[in-house]
């Protein structure tokens, strides 16, 4: 499947977004508001199809930041994912925010090798190594982890840093970060990431999953209890 026109959805982070991919032109609405998503996001998603005369009907597919992130975060892209396409009759691209996020490092800044950092709260981090080709395509993605700031290590060969993680324990990440070849800790995963690398799944052959088959990937079972607390 070749998606032509596709509507992406992220809240996972502070930024919430939504992103029409247009058979290659990404047009995108954003705006960092931490707890105003679930009031921003339709609004920006009607502005999006507005301005290009176009229904969720004409769509063919829809994509969404599936996590890791903000607990209720994540669950707002989810949930309104899912009633778009079931009122659509769309098919569904899950996206990792973790890589939406490093894509968007090798968009802005063209380095091949990402490790993408997000703050879990609660003194833990959301982690995953991914690596570009020259064209940005994906090609390889270490597997997403929850872990202690102390505990994180770099893979083998040279990385460079994005994600505000790297920002959120900067003492404990001091010595990490030095062995970085760049850092862009002001980054988050956005929906223009998610519509790009959708698009590429699905130019790729994915087939899009049913909207019954939503699954946000939160990394934590626990979202109220502290490390080391009961």
């Amino acid at each position: 499947m070749s998606a032509q026109r596709l509507l992406a959805l992220d809240t996972a982070t502070e930024n919430c977004s939504a992103a029409l991919w247009l058979g290659g032109e990404v047009r995108l609405r954003s705006h960092v508001s931490p707890r105003e998503h679930s009031a921003r996001l339709l609004g920006m998603v009607d502005a999006l199809l507005a301005e290009a005369g176009l229904g969720l009907r004409d769509l063919d597919a829809l994509a969404f930041g599936r996590g890791p992130g903000g607990f209720t975060g994540v669950r707002i892209a989810a949930s309104v994912a899912q009633g778009l396409a079931l009122g659509a009759g769309l098919g569904l691209v899950a996206v990792s925010d973790l890589q939406a996020l490093a894509w968007r490092a090798w968009a802005q800044h063209r380095w091949p090798r990402v490790l993408a950092v997000l703050d879990a709260r609660m003194g833990e981090l959301y982690v995953a190594s991914c690596e570009f080709e020259a064209s940005g395509r994906l090609v390889a993605a270490g597997a997403e982890c929850l872990l202690a700031p102390e505990a994180l290590t770099l893979p083998v060969g040279r990385w460079c840093g994005a994600g505000p993680g790297w920002a959120a324990h900067p003492e404990a990440l001091a010595a990490v970060a030095a062995g970085l070849d760049g850092c862009d800790a002001g980054l988050f995963p956005d929906a223009g990431a998610v519509a790009t690398l959708a698009a590429a799944r699905l130019a790729g052959g994915e087939v899009p999953i049913d909207a019954a088959e939503v699954a946000p990937v939160y990394l934590r079972n626990r979202v109220a209890t502290p490390r080391g607390g009961g």
